[in-house]
Order: C-alpha cells, then structure tokens, then sequence
C-alpha cells in the first residue's frame, strides 16, 4: 500500500473538524446537447460516455473526492446505473472509506431524480495477520435511469488522519471521455514511509505518466501563508476528448498501455536510488522469513537422505512443497481455526511447514529455505505477473510486483522454479511468470532482471478422433485430448477451484463448442490429472451427425476440431502489438471409417505454410479403400509480434483459416436392403 504515517498528529486533528465536501453543492446544469445527444462522433454504438470526470485529493483533509456525469446512450449503458465503489481498511487503522454519496438522475426532457437510496456494504476479501487486511465495497443504483438519461454522482474516500495516499489517475477506462479534471494537493509536512519496523523519511514525490499528446501534469507552488509556511503545492491534469481503452483480439495487458499518471512519495531521488535500496530492504526482509529455520533443516536432512546429487535433493524437495496445500487456491484459514489446531501467528517458513499450507508466495519462499537448507544457493524473484501488466522500473512502487519464483543454483546451473503456482512442473514457469520483469535476490545484493522465456515446445495440445460412420452419415466414437505444459497447468487449476462435476461440465462444454453442433459428448476418463510431471489426458465418447447433406453428397468439416472456428483478426486495422499468453504447439488427427455405402470423392489437398519463423502451418492426409484420416499442425513459436508486422500475420492466418473451413466431400450410394424370399 502507498501510505505514509505523519510524525506529529496535531494537524490531522485540528483538520478532521473541516468539512469533507470538496465540491460546491450545486449540479452542473446540462446543456441542449447532452440531454439530447444519441451517440458519440466517432465511436457509434459505445453504451455510455463520461460526460465529465473530476478527481481531488486533498492530503490536509485526508480526503479523495470523484465526481462524475455519465450519459446513459444504450440499453447496455443502463448497467452503469450500478455503482460499486471499493474501499479498504486494516487493523492498524491505515485505509479508507467511502463516504458522502450523493446523486441524481436526468431525463432527456429535463426531470430530475434525487438519489435517496442507501447503499450497502459487500465484503470482497479479508485475510488475517497483523495486518487484517479488509476489501470492503460501497454499492448503490442510480434512479429510474433510462436509454439517454444523465447519470450523476459524488462521494468522497476517507483516510485515516494519521495516513497519506499518493493517488493514481486512471484517465482511460473502457468509456469515452469528453473531459477530465484532476487535482492533488499534497502536503508539505515531513512523511514517514513505513513498512514494518522500517522507517524512512519521506522527501520527495514523483510520478509515471502515460498521457496523450499535448496532456501533461501542471505544477502550481502557491506562496506562504499563516496557515501553509511552505506554501501549498498544487498538481493537476486536464484532459479532453479521450477515447475508450483499445479492446482488439490478443492485446497486451491493457494496464501497461491505457492512459494514466501514478503518483508515489518517495525517499529517494532517482529511479537507481529507489530500486538498490528498496530491493536491500525487500531481500533483508524475506530473508528474515526464509530463514530456514531448525524445523525447515531438519525436515530436509530426512527428505533428502541418500540423495547423490543436487537435481536428485532439489526434486525431492520440489515435489514435498507442491504436494502442500496451496491456499490461493483454496481459502486462508481464519486465525480462530489455526487457535483450535495450535498454530499461532506465521513468522517464518518452520511456521509455514508446520502446516504444511501457505499462499503461493509462502510456499515460494519455502522451497528457497529447503533449497538452502540443502547446501544450494537459492534466491526469491518477485515478478510482474504477464497476464495483468508489465513491469517498468520507471514507476517506483514495489507495488506493482505480484507473485514470487524462486532461483536456484543446481549443479553449477541456474534453475527457475515456480512452486507457488500449483502443478507447475519441476524447473519450470507458469506462463504469466516466464519473461517477466522484477526484482531478484542476487549474489551480493539485488538486481531487476527478467525471468527466461518458455520454448513453445513446452506446451501443447493434442486432438485425436478415431470415429466410425454410419451408412446414414452420423459417427460416433472417441476423442483423445492431451495437454502438457500450461495448458496441462491450466486444466489442474481449474480443477482446483471446483468439484469433479463441474471440472466434467467444463471439460464437455470445452469439446462441444469445438465439434459441429449437436453433437453428444460425455467424459470417459480424466488421467493423471495431480500428476503434473505428466500430460494431463482426457477422453470422451462422441455421437451425432457432422455435415451437411446435398443430394448424394455429404460435406464433412476435414478437421472437426477447428469446425467452429472464427477470423482471429477479423479487423484489418489495429492499435496495438498481438500478444498471446504464450507459443504452443497444437496437434490434430481425425480418422472417420465409412460404411460400404460412403467412399470419399475428395479431400482438402495437401498444404504447408509458415510466417518468418515464428509460425508453422500443416495439414495432410492419409487415405484408404474405407477411411480417410486428416491431420493438422499449428506451431506458434512466438508470442509477441509488432504492430508493422499485423498486416502480414493478419494475411497468413486468414489463409490458413481458409484452409481449416474447406471440407471433406463424402458420396452415398443407396443402402442395400436384403430381400426376403419364400
């Protein structure tokens, strides 16, 4: 959290008697234009824009206060007639509340309708510890809105007096916005960063900006008073015109590319400063919990007895961390719970073994402990998880770092690990931890660094149909799918967040929206599936007709597999670079046995494609008296590719798209039926 403790409170108690309201109480009357406007230029169809959008942060009144005029322009555009807004509190006081909120409705003609609701509070997430920790939401409906209704509303966000909160402005979010006001008004007295028992003196704010061409941030410094010796530093930003966030297939985190400025308090001068000292402390710190500890030893010295090498320790070690519980998966237990069962407050990782539970973090850290514990050089990496956001050591906050992998040093090689991300196997990443950025601990200190990219040989996924037809055109049969690496890695987490019925449900549906309609589909068999050193195999029976009669002819999709398939890039213009979660291999074979009245009268011929030499594209097929057998292969051997580079891929996928759709022709001839003789 960015908050930092006043040293002397005589300020936040003389300023908690001053009114909380930011904005003067009067509405802003709306123009001819806006009762009457039915879309905005440029962008038809969008169901709501920001008509205005201001944001203040006051840091003498511990205040943040939104204001915001919303028109309603679909039926879609009603949703936003609901409004949740987030707060957070722990139990040493630090947080925030949602406070002041008031509201109004305006009809296209005019009418006004007051807000006199009550909102009420939802619980989103709570967690134990010193902390306490507490995710709470406001949540309110605006009244009697309409298509073409004007939404507007205020609140204020409390804070503790003793706190300050640098704020962030997300200035693009997924609605248009015609104009945008925000302000902070930072104070001027000596801050206090905490973080534990740590203290450090705050002198210094900055910010990240990502901001359109012309906007920047404005500094305004306004001469002593009585009241304000130093003088009261203003920031602002004014905006105009912003349009909606970019939603295009494959997109990168939009987080790292949407418009906004992170505001942070800092002790430090520079980017290097903040980084080599933060990440001094940050190391110091998990290193206090890592320990290992004298039950962490012990356990390793039993676990790993009569092991030769130290990829033999290390597997073992591996294999007794991820056979622990992992509560990211399942649910933090309360501290009442730990009471009954003996346990008390986690400090460090014997604490952790002990229960043989934790977070994926813990378990992490963990696997450090029982790595050093064997005589190996083992560090912590902390990462910016790929599938929210990119790191940028430009923006000084640790807080942008999500989850922790750990380093090891294994026969003179280093190794990347990733314990915390249940059935991950051994010596590999979960996707959204491989080529992402953060900071490590290193020999001597602390470095920013890169965890290593995945071959895309790693993970794939295999499609096999052996099916038989019948002389009225229907099959059946079974279907083979195969996963290894993530989306092996993917499957297991689902399972892990439901029960077997519902894992089968989605395992059904998933085959079902790949194969011609109507087809019916039920799970046989799910194998190996906590074994996650071993492809996760599953396998079904499948029934029902699979192409479209003409005449004599019957026109079967060549692979079934891919029968429903959609453009990928069906715009031919784009904004931003195309990312997949990561390069895979994808492998189809599909063999239909006809009856005697079914012969094949042709089939897709044979093609092989590429791009560069990041994608690779085949289908073949193998044909005999009565059966024909087509295979397809899509190698993507990268992941990311540039904007210049769209046109082209774009060009490649809609060929082999083409290729995917052309069917395989299937001629009957009438059924003989016996003849029964005297």
């Amino acid at each position: 959290m960015k908050r930092t403790l006043l040293r002397t409170t005589f300020l936040a108690v003389l300023l908690a008697a001053v009114s909380p309201v930011l904005f003067a109480d009067q509405w802003t009357e709306p123009t001819k234009e806006e009762l009457t406007m039915t879309s905005q230029e440029g962008y038809p169809g969008v169901p709501a824009v920001y008509l205005n959008r201001e944001e203040v942060t006051v840091d003498k009144l511990h205040m943040w206060s939104v204001y915001v005029r919303l028109k309603v322009l679909t039926e879609k555009g009603k949703d936003y007639a609901n409004v949740e807004l987030k707060y957070a509190s722990f139990r040493s006081g630090a947080g925030y509340t949602v406070t002041n909120i008031e509201g109004r409705t305006i009809h296209p003609d005019g009418k006004i309708i007051p807000f006199t609701g009550k909102p009420y509070e939802k619980l989103i997430e709570r967690t134990q510890g010193y902390q306490g920790y507490k995710a709470m939401s406001k949540v309110f409906t605006m009244p009697d809105v309409e298509v073409g209704s004007i939404l507007e509303y205020r609140y204020t966000l409390r804070y503790d007096d003793n706190y300050y909160y640098s704020p962030d402005w997300y200035v693009q979010s997924e609605l248009y916005l015609r104009k945008g006001h925000y302000v902070w008004k930072p104070t001027s007295q000596q801050l206090v960063s905490k973080r534990g028992s740590r203290e450090q003196f705050t002198n210094s704010l900055g910010w990240f900006p990502v901001l359109p061409a012309g906007a920047s941030v404005h500094q305004t410094q306004l001469p002593p008073t009585n009241l304000d010796r130093d003088g009261q530093l203003i920031l602002d930003l004014d905006v105009h015109d912003i349009p909606p966030s970019p939603h295009e297939e494959h997109m990168p985190p939009i987080s790292s590319f949407t418009y906004r400025v992170l505001f942070y308090y800092s002790p430090y001068r520079s980017s290097e400063e903040f980084w080599r000292q933060e990440g001094k402390f940050w190391s110091k710190d998990r290193d206090k919990f890592i320990g290992p500890g004298s039950k962490v030893s012990a356990a390793v010295s039993q676990l790993t007895a009569g092991s030769k090498t130290q990829d033999e320790k290390l597997r073992k070690i591996y294999a007794a961390v991820m056979q622990m519980e992992n509560t990211d998966y399942t649910r933090t237990r309360e501290r009442s719970e730990d009471k009954a069962e003996g346990l008390g407050t986690i400090h460090d990782t014997d604490d952790i073994l002990e229960r043989k539970r934790g977070n994926g973090d813990q378990l992490a850290q963990l696997f450090v402990a029982m790595a050093r514990a064997a005589g190996m050089k083992a560090y912590l990496f902390a990462v910016t998880n790929r599938d929210r956001s990119l790191f940028t050591d430009y923006y000084l906050s640790m807080s942008q770092l999500d989850d922790d992998v750990a380093v090891v040093n294994v026969d003179g090689k280093e190794m990347f690990f990733d314990p915390g991300s249940r059935y991950c196997p051994y010596g590999h990443l979960d996707w959204k931890h491989t080529n992402a950025g953060g900071i490590r601990q290193a020999e001597g200190g602390t470095v920013i660094a890169n965890t290593p990219g995945e071959s895309f040989t790693f993970s794939r996924t295999q499609r096999i149909a052996d099916l038989k037809m019948d002389e009225h055109g229907e099959v059946s049969g079974i279907v083979k799918m195969t996963y290894m690496g993530h989306p092996a890695i993917e499957w297991r987490h689902r399972a892990l967040v439901g029960d077997s019925e519902s894992l089968q449900r989605e395992l059904r549906t998933n085959l079902e929206d790949l194969l011609p309609g109507g087809m019916k589909v039920d799970v046989v068999s799910i194998l190996q599936m906590e074994d996650y050193e071993k492809p996760l195999v599953v396998q079904f029976d499948i029934k029902g007709g699979i192409g479209t009669p003409t005449g004599k002819r019957l026109f079967v999709p060549a692979d079934l597999f891919v029968a429903n398939e959609k453009s990928l890039f069906p715009h031919e213009k784009r904004d931003l670079a195309v990312y997949f979660e990561y390069g895979n291999i994808v492998q189809d074979a599909v063999r239909i046995r006809f009856p005697q009245n079914i012969k094949a009268e042709s089939v897709p011929e044979v093609y092989k494609d590429q791009f560069e030499k990041s994608i690779a594209y085949a289908l073949t097929n193998d044909q005999s008296a009565d059966s024909v057998t087509m295979r397809r292969d899509f190698d993507l051997g990268s992941f990311f590719f540039e904007k210049k580079e769209y046109p082209a891929l774009r060009a490649f996928y809609g060929k082999t798209e083409a290729k995917d759709q052309e069917k395989l022709v299937l001629i009957t001839s009438p059924v003989n039926t016996p003849v029964a003789t005297n």
